[in-house]
């Protein structure tokens, strides 16, 4: 069987999934952010990355610099472990910290040249992911998912 056809046939565990499961929507995101998460931690960590380095660079380039408080707030990663994503990032050039010049107490981080550079390695990387998991829907289809996804991620995270 060839790789083309091997992706065309279901697995067994496919095959004996219930109805009932494959129709709720909840337990297919489950499933589908269970291997989204599983593609994403293996390709990053080819790249020698991890998926909060690219949130934190990301988040630093299209947001510019800001506290360690600003930069959880934006990631969604905890405080206490943001310190640990930075000190990772700094050691490796990637941001750099210096002390707010409003508050002496805090630091205001920036991302280095060398930390543009590696984002736009991640982008590569990470869009090649997207493929993978994406690869049985047309582009028109992808666009369409993604904006969906979008707009119910929006709505559950404004709503308490």
């Amino acid at each position: 069987m060839t790789r083309a056809e091997a992706a065309d046939t279901p697995d067994d565990g496919a095959l004996r999934t219930p109805d009932r499961l494959r129709r709720l929507s909840g337990w297919l995101l489950s499933k589908l952010s269970a291997r989204s998460d599983r593609l994403l931690t293996e390709g990053l960590a080819r790249a020698d990355a991890r998926k909060w380095h690219y949130a934190v660079l990301a988040s630093l380039q299209e947001h510019g610099p800001g506290s360690q408080a600003a930069l959880s707030g934006r990631t969604g990663i905890y405080r206490s472990d943001m310190v640990g994503v930075l000190n990772e990032l700094a050691e490796r050039g990637l941001v750099e910290r210096a002390p707010d010049p409003d508050d002496r107490r805090r630091n205001t981080v920036t991302i280095s040249a060398s930390g543009r550079r590696h984002l736009r390695r991640l982008d590569t990387v990470l869009d090649g992911l997207h493929d993978e998991l994406l690869a049985p829907l047309s582009p028109a289809e992808r666009e369409q998912f993604v904006r969906l996804l979008t707009r119910l991620l929006d709505h559950h995270t404004r709503t308490p």
